[in-house]
């Protein structure tokens, strides 16, 4: 067994990585690496987090273990028994890989059902098959795809049309520009000024 996690007030993981966590205290440590307390989401980032030392004592409330090795004897109901899932796959893709089914196989055959009895009734649950493909989302999609290219067919026209009458409007500024009267010249002679006495 080892231990991976406790609970006193908060859940701290236990840490035995340095004689400095050898304690049973709440201490603070900066984890410069990725390690199984820190996810850093930056290349190079730091983070102090809080951390217990890796001795165990009576402040803790729950401790959570994990199974590391399995030893010579069995453990009756843990290592003897064999638990089959209680649910099935729920994806598609899961669901063919699972019955090896080909992809023309319907997989809504092949889904996992589960008896519930209530009193003197008996029904079954399935769950809802994900990432199905029917013949539903095909039209779906045909139409979607459709509506697609009619809208940029409709936007081409509209652009060739936009363009058509702007080039005609520049066409008609310039036919103005060079038809408008030029000013006369202002008179150069200007009348002498009186001699001075």
């Amino acid at each position: 067994m080892r231990a991976i996690s406790f609970c006193l007030c908060y859940v701290w993981p236990l840490r035995s990585l340095s004689l400095y966590l050898l304690n049973n205290r709440k201490t603070n440590k900066i984890n410069i690496i990725e390690t199984t307390t820190y996810r850093p989401r930056r290349t190079g980032e730091r983070k102090r987090k809080s951390v217990r030392g890796c001795i165990c004592g009576p402040d803790l409330a729950v401790i959570a273990l994990k199974i590391v090795k399995k030893g010579d004897a069995e453990i009756d109901g843990v290592t003897t028994d064999n638990k089959p899932r209680r649910l099935g796959p729920k994806r598609a893709s899961y669901i063919r890989k699972v019955f090896a089914l080909r992809k023309k196989d319907d997989v809504r055959k092949y889904v996992v059902r589960r008896e519930v009895k209530k009193g003197d009734k008996t029904f079954y649950k399935s769950p809802k098959i994900q990432r199905l493909v029917t013949e539903k989302r095909l039209r779906r999609k045909t139409l979607l795809k459709k509506a697609k290219l009619a809208n940029y067919k409709k936007s081409k026209e509209l652009r060739a049309k936009y363009d058509k009458v702007l080039s005609k409007y520049i066409k008609e500024r310039k036919a103005q520009h060079h038809a408008a009267p030029v000013e006369a010249p202002k008179e150069e002679a200007k009348k002498a000024a009186p001699a001075k006495k």
